[in-house]
Formats: C-alpha cells, sequence, structure tokens
C-alpha cells in the first residue's frame, strides 16, 4: 500500500516588530535604567542612615535628575549619529561623482562578501550601479548600515529615554512618598522594583522571542546584586563618616 505523502504545514506569516523597532534600546535602557539607579541609589542611602524625608528628597532628585539626564544624553548621542551618517553620505556623493570605479569595485567586493555566485556577480553589481542615486542607496545600507526606515528621531529617543527612566523610578520612590519608614520602605521598594525589572525582562521577550523567565531573572539578579553592594557601601560610608 502506498502511503500518501505528508505535506508540511505552512508556518504562519509573522509579522515584523515595525516602526518601534528603532526605539526598543531606549524603551528597555531608560525604564531598567530608572529601575535599578534609583533602587541602588536608595539602598545607598537607607544604609547610610538617613531619615524618611531625606530619602525621599534623594530619590525624587535622583529621578528628576536622571530622567533629564537620559534624555539629553539619548538626543546628544542620537543627534550625534545622525550627523555622522550625514557627512558620511554627503562624502559618499563626492566619490560617486569623482571616484566612481572605485564605488563599483566596493560594490563587487560586498556583494562577493555576502555569497552572491561569481557568475551573477556582474549582473548584480550592474543593476546596483547602473544609477547614481541607486549606488547611492547600496552604498549607505551596504557600506554604513544606513536603512532609511530604522532611522531614529533624535526627539523621540530623548523623550521615551527620560520619560521610561522616571516611570522606572517611581517603584522604589513610591514608599517614601506614603510614609514607610526606611528599612519597610526600601523592603516595599526592593519588592516593586523586583516586580518591575522581572516584567521589563519579560516583556521585552516579546519582541526577542526568548525565554521571559530567564531574562527576567537576568535582571533581577543583576539589581539585586547591586542593592546588596549599595547597601553596604552607604553602611560603611555612614560608619566611616561617624
Amino acid at each position: 500500500m502506498v502511503q500518501s505523502e505528508q505535506i508540511p504545514e505552512a508556518v504562519p506569516y509573522e509579522p515584523h516588530v515595525g516602526e518601534s523597532r528603532p526605539y526598543m534600546r531606549d524603551m528597555i535602557l531608560g525604564v531598567n535604567d530608572g529601575l535599578v539607579s534609583i533602587f541602588l541609589l536608595i539602598a545607598g542611602v537607607v544604609g547610610g542612615g538617613l531619615n524618611r524625608d531625606q530619602i525621599l528628597l534623594a530619590a525624587i532628585a535622583g529621578a528628576i535628575a536622571g530622567a533629564i539626564s537620559m534624555a539629553a544624553g539619548e538626543y546628544l548621542a542620537t543627534r550625534s549619529q545622525q550627523e555622522v551618517f550625514d557627512r558620511e553620505v554627503a562624502l559618499e556623493r563626492v566619490h560617486i561623482a569623482h571616484h566612481r570605479n572605485a564605488e563599483v569595485d566596493q560594490l563587487f567586493a560586498m556583494f562577493s562578501d555576502m555569497g552572491v555566485a561569481a557568475e551573477d556577480l556582474e549582473s548584480a553589481v550592474e543593476a546596483f550601479s547602473r544609477d547614481d542615486e541607486v549606488l547611492l542607496n547600496s552604498m549607505k545600507v551596504l557600506e554604513f548600515g544606513i536603512v532609511d526606515s530604522e532611522e531614529r528621531s533624535p526627539y523621540t529617543a530623548m523623550w521615551l529615554s527620560g520619560v521610561l527612566f522616571f516611570a522606572g523610578a517611581m517603584p522604589a520612590t513610591l514608599p517614601f512618598v506614603f510614609g514607610a519608614s526606611p528599612n519597610m520602605g526600601l523592603t516595599i521598594a526592593a519588592v516593586l522594583t523586583a516586580i518591575g525589572l522581572f516584567g521589563v525582562g519579560a516583556v521585552k521577550t516579546i519582541v526577542t522571542n526568548t525565554n521571559p523567565i530567564r531574562s527576567g531573572l537576568e535582571n533581577l539578579v543583576i539589581a539585586g546584586l547591586g542593592g546588596i553592594i549599595a547597601y553596604f557601601v552607604g553602611n560603611l560610608v555612614d560608619g566611616a563618616l561617624g
């Protein structure tokens, strides 16, 4: 009896992340840095013997300063990177205008490195270098890694980083807003921060398609070790200062 061939099930089409992809770094870094840095700050000042009002002041000041610093840093970094790319593209236009053969030779080398078959190289390079604008766009992607759809706005990077840093600072700050004592506040802050860190690690895996438990635990371990160190450093400094 002849068995019928089994047709493999079609893999469902999975869409890409989309427009938020270029800003995933800003979102994860912003909220994660807010969670970790403000919790470590609070752990340090609690270990240093500050009272509830002093701890709250330090937390709020740290949250505001950190959010502004994060926003400004991301704006400047993204803007500077874009200016570097703009300069490179402008220089590439000059190269194409005055040294076109050298640029075409680079295309040959890059396509060869990508694994394009030797018999297809000539036609591939001809297609991508027939027009100066097409050649420029090809070099932008292959030589500089510039993809227009992946371009990051410095303003979007700025507010995402700043706002999410401030949001990440809240779990460690709120216990002292509601009047918790230093040690109790630190305990609650540790629990809320741990939940936040685990949540960020788990949510990240929706995009990366990795293990949410492992990713969440990585965040927890890093922050937990940092919190212990910060607490005992604060305690040592308090002892040294008498």
